[in-house]
């Protein structure tokens, strides 16, 4: 397992060890005492998935106390991560990855950072773990166009959420 620094300090990029035979492949998506010895200090508590289609963008979304490890089970998807913290000099920097079922990368959104992503397949699956079990009432939302962000997406007719459509300036 490798882990690199990013962009924006906390956000981490980790590619996982690949094992390939006949048969197929394997990877250990998470093991808590490697990513601790790696300096992923976070004890998870919540796993979720995200099932979407093709030209599906679920986001801007975050809060001011979770981290997200994020990876894709299935398919393939554009990850941008937005540094949303308004007393911060780097808010509104951010850094995209191309997260895919081959490529078998992760990344490690800290809090205080938005999180949004793009389905770039016919279908993929969308996993992230969480260190906060979800709360609905503390999240904020941007839209995925935000000015102040001037994000670089590969679409300009997104199928989005009524959330994510209207989006919740902060």
């Amino acid at each position: 397992m490798k882990v690199t620094e990013t962009g924006l300090p906390g956000v981490k990029l980790i590619e996982l060890d690949v094992f390939e035979d006949h048969r197929g492949t394997y990877i250990e998506s998470y093991n808590r005492e490697l990513y601790h010895e790696k300096g992923i200090d976070v004890d998870f508590v919540q796993d979720d998935f995200s099932m979407s289609r093709q030209h599906v963008l679920r986001g801007i979304h975050g809060d001011a106390e979770t981290y997200k490890l994020v990876s894709c089970i299935e398919g393939a998807f554009r990850l941008v991560v937005v540094n949303c913290d308004t007393e911060s000099e780097l808010f509104g920097k951010w850094v995209s990855f191309d997260l895919s079922e081959h490529n078998a990368k992760q990344v490690l959104i800290p809090p205080k950072h938005g999180n949004a992503h793009l389905v770039i397949t016919e279908r993929a699956i969308f996993h992230y773990k969480q260190n906060t079990y979800y709360n609905p009432k503390g999240q904020f939302t941007y839209r995925w166009d935000e000015p102040k962000f001037n994000i670089w997406w590969p679409t300009k007719n997104p199928i989005l959420s009524q959330r994510d459509d209207l989006g919740k300036r902060v």
